[in-house]
C-alpha cells in the first residue's frame, strides 16, 4: 500500500493536500463511506471507509474537499487500484480528471 503525501492519483480520482479549510456542505455517506467516484463501466467506486473523515462539497464552485483531522490512518480504496493511505490532520482537494470530445467536457471513466 502507498502512502500518500503531498498529491496522489487512482485512476480518474486526483487528490492534493491543500492549505485552505474544508468548507461547504458535507456530502452524504453511500452505504457507509466516503464515496469520491463511481466506475461507469464496472460500478466499482473510490471510497473511503473511515468514520472520522468528511467530505465537503462548495455549491458555488463545485470544489470537493475531504477533512481528515483526527482520522487515523484513513485509506483511499478502489476494487481495481491499489489502495493508499491518506494524511491525517490535512485538507484534500478531490479532483476528478476529465477529458475534451466534440460534444463537451467529461469526466473519464473509470
Amino acid at each position: 500500500m502507498k502512502t500518500m503525501k503531498k498529491q496522489g492519483r487512482q485512476g480518474d480520482v486526483l487528490v492534493t493536500v491543500v492549505d485552505t479549510e474544508a468548507t461547504g456542505k458535507e456530502v452524504e455517506r453511500e452505504e457507509g463511506k466516503i464515496v469520491l467516484a463511481h466506475g461507469e463501466a464496472t460500478g466499482h467506486a473510490h471510497s473511503i471507509s473511515a468514520m472520522d473523515v468528511t467530505l465537503f462539497m462548495d455549491e458555488k464552485t463545485l470544489a470537493r474537499h475531504l477533512d481528515t483531522r483526527g482520522a487515523e490512518s484513513p485509506i483511499l480504496d478502489h476494487q481495481e487500484h491499489e489502495a493508499f493511505q491518506l494524511p491525517s490532520d490535512k485538507t484534500i482537494e478531490v479532483v476528478r480528471q476529465r477529458t475534451y470530445t466534440p460534444q463537451g467536457l467529461r469526466n473519464v471513466a473509470d
